[in-house]
């Protein structure tokens, strides 16, 4: 599996990074990265304004301004303003002022102004500050508020 990482559109120094191929966990405290990569089944660890592109069964957790688009069994720990494009079951805990365009099965707990569309059904959910949410079944439109 052959790692391509940039900052700013140039090669990121190696020694910024920690890649573990066995375990597929990728980690780094640098902004702007771009993480070009076949992924599944992986682990990502970064600062913020971040963009990747992978497989399933993966887990982000980042700064601010990301960036996602992802298959399904994904999970999210994000910062602000962060933009998703995933599968169904996946699970996110983020800042304020997100986007999550999913399928089914998916569960949220968000800060203010965070929006779902969801994909297999055409609907939009305006999800609740601090109240963790969990999308209905395919094709199922709705949600269920999760109490803690």
């Amino acid at each position: 599996m052959k790692l391509k990482v940039t900052q700013n559109g140039k090669k990121l120094d190696p020694s910024l990074y920690t890649w573990d191929k066995d375990k597929k966990i990728f980690e780094s405290s640098e902004n702007n990265l771009v993480i070009d990569c076949p992924f599944d089944d992986c682990t990502f660890k970064t600062g913020s304004f971040c963009i990747f592109k992978t497989g399933y069964c993966c887990t982000f957790k980042t700064g601010s301004y990301c960036t996602f688009d992802t298959e399904s069994d994904c999970t999210f720990e994000t910062g602000f303003d962060c933009t998703f494009k995933t599968g169904f079951s996946c699970t996110f805990k983020t800042g304020f002022s997100c986007t999550f365009k999913t399928g089914s099965d998916c569960t949220f707990t968000s800060d203010e102004n965070c929006v779902v569309i969801r994909r297999d059904i055409f609907e939009v959910i305006k999800l609740r500050k601090n109240v963790k949410t969990k999308l209905n079944g395919f094709q199922v439109k709705g949600y269920t508020l999760i109490k803690k």
